[in-house]
């Protein structure tokens, strides 16, 4: 049996009762660079090793990927465990996750945040990610107001989806560079990696901070530069070859950056192209990507083996070269009884993500459950372990749908279910919800209780409406509840997105059930992701002409190599839908 996940690396930096009195918030905010740079009674020396980054590590999310990003480009790393770490940096790399008022608890709790006003006002080298970003800012309306770092002025507002905006904004979106800087040298036309609801509006008394803007729904702050302190919104170690010659940038300023191929111009959001790798053991215990025809994963030859199209590493590697925007891990392999067991997935996910760099998603088996020998593990501790080894965001399937019905029958929101712990700890852009549905044809909707669609195709005896059962463990159980219900109802309970597969499509090559899509992309505010059915390039630009859908998966086309990842943005480009080239 493992241990236990470990606590978050800050709270070791707790029990040592340090204390550090720092200069007040309203003196941390620099105005220009030769302001910034005062006197102090501390008396905490920078380190002077120019291969080695400080990264600061509150313990949440995915920080995996930027470790393997920062030693990709060849520096090492030393971890924040006290404020004077943070004092002693010659270069501070802070990537942030999860909400915004959990993170200022920890960082005030254990000394941090007055260390990091301290260190800011001395115009050290200091790099903030997502959070990180937003943690600089006075406030945040996340679960508040919440009192930020209080060295940008300005609130820290939620994307509104009242006016039909999909939140959180997840995807590769374009930078608009309004500032000459260093750091984004090479990002100009290119597309970045966002995944937040939350974001910092310009303002006139923020607008010397700003080097770049984005536009979703209105323009928000992407990217801030004052002296030596830089932050972006977006995800640099999940932004392919810009993000990495991004990092670079600030690791190495006087470097030319790591080579960033050309593209076309990024003008908005992408549409994002996934590919999906079922992984399971075969039947000589070695972890293989398969792939199902209506979720059956066994040859239809004599030999009955699982089909065994590749190895996960190789493959996930291969799809990030080829120009996949994701890369989905479905874990099929049947450690139901103790998914913390599942050492070789675990593997798998700290291998992809050293040679990842696009967001990572992994499902399967992530639920409460307790082990052989009595002992509890929460959903939350499950996927905290993905989280360390890789995952930037965790697929929940079986589980979500029996949250979703009894939240249906209730009414109340229990805070226990596995989609409400985890997207609370770490925020919903790091849940999906699986839902796997079949078709079931009713002559008149008002035979069910379920919401229903006219098909564009009508059923074996003539029928014209259809509503789409869900299922659970693999397809296998049918459940009393339709797929525009368990939508609503995940959205509400903390879902950030919805990978929507249909049974009756899986495998067939005929193309994605429109129908299905564009009824739950209709229904919720979040991202929704089509799955199944995809043979041909067609079918991707015809999910996104005709559906809110934004993004598609594939699988077996790719692993075939029926049908190449480029060819398919090739095709969307040719079709006017933005994509990353």
């Amino acid at each position: 049996m493992p241990p236990p996940p470990p606590p978050p690396p800050l709270q070791g930096a707790m029990a040592t009762g340090t204390s550090i009195h720092a200069v007040p918030c309203s003196a941390g905010r620099p105005k220009r660079r030769s302001q910034s740079r005062g006197t102090s009674t501390l008396s905490v020396r920078a380190s002077t090793d120019a291969s080695t980054v400080t990264l600061l590590d509150y313990g949440a999310g995915n920080v995996r990927s930027v470790r393997n990003a920062i030693r990709h480009l060849g520096f090492g790393i030393r971890d924040v465990r006290s404020p004077e770490d943070i004092l002693a940096a010659d270069r501070l790399v802070f990537p942030g996750v999860g909400a915004f008022g959990s993170a200022m608890d920890v960082l005030t709790r254990t000394g941090m945040a007055d260390a990091l006003r301290e260190y800011i006002r001395r115009d050290r080298p200091f790099l903030g990610i997502c959070l990180g970003l937003q943690l600089l800012f006075d406030s945040s309306e996340e679960n508040g107001p919440v009192s930020g770092l209080g060295v940008i002025p300005g609130v820290v507002r939620r994307f509104d989806s009242s006016k039909g905006l999909i939140v959180p904004h997840i995807g590769w979106n374009a930078l608009d560079i309004t500032k000459d800087t260093q750091l984004l040298q090479g990002a100009d036309g290119h597309h970045v990696y966002f995944v937040h609801s939350y974001h910092a509006l310009p303002s006139e008394a923020n607008k010397d901070w700003i080097s770049s803007v984005c536009n979703y729904g209105e323009s928000f702050i992407s990217s801030i530069s004052m002296g030596n302190i830089q932050a972006v919104q977006f995800h640099p170690e999940k932004s392919g070859a810009t993000g990495l010659s991004i990092l670079k940038n600030f690791l190495s300023p006087n470097s030319s950056g790591s080579k960033v191929p050309p593209c076309r111009k990024a003008s908005n959001l992408a549409k994002r192209v996934i590919a999906c790798l079922d992984v399971r053991s075969n039947d000589s215990g070695d972890l293989v990507v398969t792939k199902g025809d209506q979720y059956d994963v066994r040859d239809h030859s004599s030999s009955k083996e699982v089909r065994n199209l590749g190895k996960p590493v190789d493959l996930a590697s291969q799809y990030y070269i080829d120009g996949a925007d994701e890369v989905s891990f479905l874990n099929i392999t049947g450690f139901r009884d103790f998914p913390l067991g599942d050492l070789p997935m675990l593997e798998v996910l700290r291998c992809a993500s050293e040679k990842v760099f696009v967001p990572l998603t992994v499902g399967g088996g992530i639920r409460d459950f307790t082990d052989a020998n009595g002992r509890y593990y929460s959903s939350l501790e499950v996927a905290s372990e993905y989280f360390r080894s890789g995952a930037d965001k965790i697929s929940i399937g079986s589980d979500a749908v029996f949250a979703a019905e009894a939240y249906l029958e209730t009414g109340v929101k229990t805070g226990k279910s596995s989609l409400e712990q985890i997207s609370r700890v770490y925020g919903n852009q790091a849940v999906v919800v699986s839902i796997d549905p079949r078709r079931v044809y009713v002559k008149n909707p008002e035979e069910v209780a379920f919401k229903t669609v006219k098909v564009s195709n009508k059923g074996p005896l003539g029928e014209e409406y259809a509503w789409y059962q869900c299922t659970v463990s693999g397809g296998r159980d049918s459940r009393p509840i339709g797929a525009y219900e368990l939508a609503k109802a995940v959205e509400e309970l903390g879902a950030g997105e919805i990978l929507l597969n249909c049974i009756d499509c899986d495998g067939q090559g005929c193309g994605f059930d429109i129908d299905l899509v564009k009824m739950v992309s209709d229904a919720v505010t979040i991202p929704v992701i089509a799955s199944s059915g995809a043979g041909s390039v067609e079918h991707f630009s015809e999910v996104f002409e005709k559906t809110n859908a934004s993004a598609a998966l594939a699988a077996g086309i790719f692993h075939r190599k029926e049908v190449p990842i480029l060819a398919v943005k090739e095709h969307l480009v040719d079709a006017g839908v933005e994509v990353r080239v």
